[in-house]
């Protein structure tokens, strides 16, 4: 009998353009006879070939028409094909195979089969590229959309399902092809170059104990000639090439907004750098006002003639970003919604606290728990008898929950001395805040420490400032707190950001892909979460992380700024990265079986803790829901071999530097799975949106998160001194970054903070047919109208005047964690993975 079918996929293309070059090899191909087929195979009845036993191969069915299908920008074509099947002796199709004899590869999205004698419809999910047959060792295998655990798959699946991972896994060997799908790890030893000399030479992270980092993927690229522990690295040009799986690359629509973005970025950096060849003072801001000017559409193409040109050579559908509503070509900067409602407001002590809890940073925080603190604060901070508290002591205040402290001292001093003999000029900060009686905190002192000049061996010098709000000693109450800015800044982007959510994400991406089918139960739950990653994190290790790099020109520790993350990493622990864990470890949370998510904040008016907690909870319900369907029994989890080996392979492998720890999940229980698979969800959606899209609303004003510093305090009785106290506003610009590097940071920050045109978030899904089965759909149904109620209280609560530290005195709400986002520079939306 005869089996109809359709086939969706999408031809090669570039940036939604017509590749004409590939549009005339599948001419000549198809006249050639060289043609795509497509060969079903049973997942009831059983064959054997070469001594392998596998489901039966039904006969090869040929795409028609091809050249007749050839949409002119990215959109799908769909074929209709039609199967030869023996219904008696074939049973129902679980997979297929698909050979492309064309000279280009193509995107294969679905086959649907519909009407299968004694099943009906037979969906098959694949959403892969399909390169030529001659790249590929075996052929190429697509399951049904059906669910199955290791022992629950049909056996004619089998040889299948293993054949296609031991493909994923590849031989570790071998510079790695575009058409590869080889998905395998490594240290961070490409972010060198030292053929060019010591100045672009970095350590190599991961594999020491003196280093330790999560692995990254292999690409196999050559080693560098001087050193070959290094990797070598790809030019400027060649930067889009660098390898990853061709599956984790950016879609044709992605790409297009990233090049858009990047276009933007230049253009923006360039402009500025032309207009201050003029000023009076090259590379300073002269006023706040100047700064303000950046986003009032005041500088456009036109002022800089060696760039109009450009204008004219732009494709249309990259200008989009460019281009104001009236169509004229305009470079502005978005308000940052931080100067939207009050030019002025962030200079305050309320939002300086403020947005530690609420900012994009409310991570680190913590509350102060004994005094003195060992190693934490600095003998003059503890015996300060002057903090306003309110009237308490600070033994009264410890004891009453009412002291916290933002301490970037032991991350930052190991690597001061060093820092400070680059451009940068900056102090290991440690800030002390008091929780008021309306839910605010203020800060009441923050310490600035330096090494001893005269040698490590001696105590470092520590000076501490409380606050004034007139004259020399206001401004330098302002300094100190932009010192501050300038530590948790690099902290957030090197470690909140890159570390914890980028880097520690990719080993749990490529584990998946090498030891759990995509059959599996748990490669479902985990696979959204994991897109554009490998892909942003491979582009990331090219043009910014890497040895003079763009993170290393616009943040604090320069040249220091991975080993610094490395510190970190040393003390990771997978556990405490769970949101409750981590809030208890801080000290911001306790232990409460009364509350609905377990732990009682001990600021109640936390709101990246509050919000947090509860997406949290709604994926840990998810998870929970899904997992208890598969695995009924923690045998069942003990006895997936699959399963097994991918936890092994997360400890062993992906964290290597971390796999003798005892805190590692046994995964024994379904327990142990909830948790593990509920951590991972989280740390690559809501703690990843939750630190990068508001870069740009927070951070894309300078004044008010400055990521580096150029001078110290100044010293009475010098000129910079008397300028401090005669013109206070240029002293404070002049200790921020400068002008150009305001201008570089800013369109950073715009570009890693915008949601592109094909983002899928929490509680969505790329394709409604991801699982046959109902309980799980019925499950995410029940997930994503769980997030609409949560986003609906978050609106409501950031229209409550009793939440102050949810608007601020900048009168911007805290949106964050809004599960939802329309695309573009919203900060809110938390996207499926971390994708930017």
């Amino acid at each position: 009998m005869k089996i109809k079918g359709s086939v969706v996929l999408m031809k090669k293309n570039l940036f939604e353009l017509s590749d004409v070059t590939a549009s005339f090899h599948d001419r000549l191909d198809e006249i050639l006879g060289h043609r795509v087929s497509l060969q079903l195979i049973s997942a009831a009845n059983l064959d054997t070939h070469e001594n392998k036993v596998h489901g039966r191969h039904g006969k090869p069915a040929i795409l028609d028409n091809w050249t007749s299908k050839t949409p002119k920008t990215a959109r799908d074509a769909t074929f209709d094909v039609s199967f030869d099947w023996d219904k008696e002796n074939d049973g129902v199709p679980g997979a297929f195979i698909i050979k492309n004899n064309h000279h280009n590869e193509f995107y294969l999205k679905t086959l649907t089969l519909e009407d299968v004698p004694g099943h009906g419809r037979v969906h098959f999910i694949c959403y892969s590229w399909v390169y030529p047959a001659k790249y590929y060792k075996k052929d190429r295998v697509f399951f049904s959309n059906q669910t199955y655990i290791p022992s629950k798959t049909p056996p004619a699946l089998n040889y299948y399902r293993e054949e296609e991972l031991e493909s994923l896994r590849g031989t570790g060997t071998g510079k790695l092809e575009e058409w590869d799908r080889v998905y395998d790890y490594d240290t961070y030893n490409d972010l060198s170059k030292p053929d060019k000399g010591a100045k672009y030479t970095r350590n190599i992270l991961g594999g020491t104990s003196e280093y330790p980092y999560p692995r990254r993927g292999r690409t196999g690229r050559p080693r560098t000639k001087t050193d070959p522990r290094h990797e070598s690295r790809l030019s400027i040009l060649e930067s889009l090439k660098i390898y990853v799986p061709r599956d984790e690359r950016f879609s044709p629509v992605k790409m297009s907004d990233i090049a858009a973005y990047g276009l933007k970025l230049i253009i923006q950096f360039l402009v500025p750098g032309v207009k201050a060849l003029f000023d009076k003072t090259f590379n300073e801001f002269e006023k706040i006002e100047e700064i303000v000017k950046l986003y009032e559409g005041e500088i456009k193409l036109s002022d800089a003639p060696v760039l109009s040109s450009v204008r004219d050579r732009i494709p249309s559908e990259m200008l989009r970003e460019l281009l104001r509503t009236d169509g004229e070509p305009v470079l502005k900067f978005p308000m940052p919604q931080v100067i939207k409602a009050d030019k002025s407001a962030w200079r305050t002590d309320e939002e300086f606290a403020r947005e530690m809890l609420a900012g994009i940073n409310p991570v680190v925080i913590r509350r102060l728990q004994k005094f003195p603190e060992k190693s934490k604060l600095n003998p003059e901070v503890q015996g300060h008898k002057e903090y306003n508290l309110d009237g308490l002591t600070v033994h009264e205040a410890i004891q009453n929950d009412r002291l916290f402290i933002l301490d970037h001292h032991d991350v930052v001093m190991p690597f001061l001395r060093g820092i400070n003999t680059t451009a940068t000029k900056t102090y290991a900060t440690r800030t002390l805040l008091f929780l008021k009686e309306d839910g605010t905190l203020k800060p009441v002192a923050i310490e600035l420490c330096l090494p001893h000049p005269e040698g490590d061996e001696f105590e470092n010098l520590s000076t501490v400032y409380t606050p004034a709000e007139h004259g020399a000693e206001g401004t330098i109450w302002q300094m100190a707190k932009a010192y501050v800015a300038v530590n948790d800044s690099g902290y957030h982007q090197l470690i909140s950001h890159w570390l914890l959510t980028h880097a520690a994400t990719e080993p749990f991406i490529i584990a998946t892909n090498r030891q759990l089918s995509s059959m599996h139960p748990i490669y479902k739950l985990l696979h959204p979460h994991f897109r554009d990653t490998m892909n942003i994190n491979a582009l990331a290790r090219q043009t910014l992380i890497n040895g003079g790099g763009l993170l290393e020109k616009t943040v604090f520790p320069e040249k220091f700024s991975m080993d610094m993350s490395v510190v970190v990493y040393k003390e990771w622990v997978f556990t405490e990265q769970a949101l409750p864990a981590d809030l208890i470890k801080r000290g911001m949370a306790v232990e409460d079986s009364q509350s609905p998510h377990g732990v009682r904040l001990i600021i109640e008016d936390y709101p990246f803790a509050v919000d947090g907690l509860e997406i949290w909870s709604a994926i840990k319900t998810w998870v929970k829901d899904y997992c208890s369907i598969y695995y009924p029994t923690d045998d069942i989890i003990q006895e997936d071999y699959e399963l097994q080996s991918w936890w092994t392979e997360v400890r062993e492998k992906g964290h290597g530097d971390k796999k003798d720890e005892p805190w590692w999940p046994k995964m024994q229980t379904r327990n142990e799975l909830i948790e593990s698979c509920t951590t991972i969800i989280w740390l690559a959606s809501a703690l990843h949106a939750a630190v990068n899209f508001g870069q740009y609303p927070y951070g894309g004003y300078l004044p008010n998160r400055p990521a580096m510093s150029r001078r110290f305090i100044p010293v009475p009785g010098t000129p910079d001194y008397e300028e401090l106290e005669t013109n206070p506003e240029k002293a404070f610009l002049k200790t921020i970054t400068s002008q150009l590097l305001s201008v570089l940071g800013i369109s950073l920050v715009e570009i890693l903070s915008r949601h592109s045109a094909d983002e899928v978030f929490l509680g969505q899904r790329d394709y409604p047919e991801w699982t046959t089965d109902e309980e799980p759909q019925k499950a995410f149904e029940r997930f994503g109208s769980k997030l609409k109620e949560i986003e609906s209280k978050f609106e409501e609560m950031n229209t409550n005047g009793k939440w102050r530290n949810r608007v601020g005195p900048v009168n911007m709400p805290y949106t964050l964690l809004y599960p939802s986002s329309e695309i573009g520079l919203t900060g809110k939306g938390i996207p499926n993975s971390v994708s930017i």
